[in-house]
């Protein structure tokens, strides 16, 4: 590396503060798993599509997820301290639409049962993660959620959902677009699906 060549230029990244629509896409070449996050509000079972989440620390367990201020369901799984990671397999993008929508009820009809800590358990995904709400700190336009485990159901079998560059999977032959070429795209555009967001 020569000096001064902090290795961004090489990449072609843009050295200014980026828009929404750059670091949408620029973070968008992260590829990450694919979550639903549930709980029950006053009025019943509620829950969210979520992107964001992590393990943070083995001792104590604690998990971590991102919450969008501006969702319906975050709110009253905040208020009630409690929830459920529900980690999607491959073939759940039905879920993925359910709960990413902003319209319709995303329990009617949906295989779900309650977990030993009054929580909804989604059926058929690899992973759920049962917790308390720890803490809660705003940033940005969004909640950064540190949840204490509770329990942990695995499956045995199954492949993941991998949400990569606004798509399902990690195909790079059906990733062509550049950087530039994403960025100008509208935001509508920039989210999976037709009208789906995270949080």
């Amino acid at each position: 590396m020569r000096p001064g060549d902090t290795g961004a230029d090489r990449l072609g990244g843009a050295m200014t503060v980026p828009t929404p629509a750059e670091m949408r896409a620029a973070m968008g070449r992260f590829a990450s798993g694919v979550t639903v996050v549930t709980g029950v509000g006053a009025e019943g079972p509620v829950g969210f599509a979520c992107q964001s989440f992590a393990s943070l620390s083995l001792d104590p367990p604690l998990v971590l997820f991102c919450a969008d201020h501006r969702g319906r369901s975050w709110p009253l799984i905040r208020d009630a301290g409690r929830f459920c990671v529900n980690v999607l397999a491959e073939h759940q993008t039905d879920l993925c639409d359910r709960f990413g929508s902003s319209r319709g009820a995303r329990f009617d009809g949906l295989d779900w049962s309650p977990s030993p800590w009054g929580t909804p358990s989604l059926a058929g995904v690899l992973l759920r993660v049962h917790a308390d709400v720890e803490a809660v700190h705003a940033a940005g336009d969004h909640d950064v959620v540190i949840g204490r485990v509770l329990g942990l159901d695995t499956a045995d079998f199954g492949r993941p959902m991998v949400f990569y560059r606004g798509a399902f999977g990690v195909d790079f032959d059906s990733h062509p677009a550049s950087l530039a070429t994403v960025s100008a795209m509208p935001s509508s555009l920039l989210r999976w699906g037709d009208g789906i967001r995270w949080g």
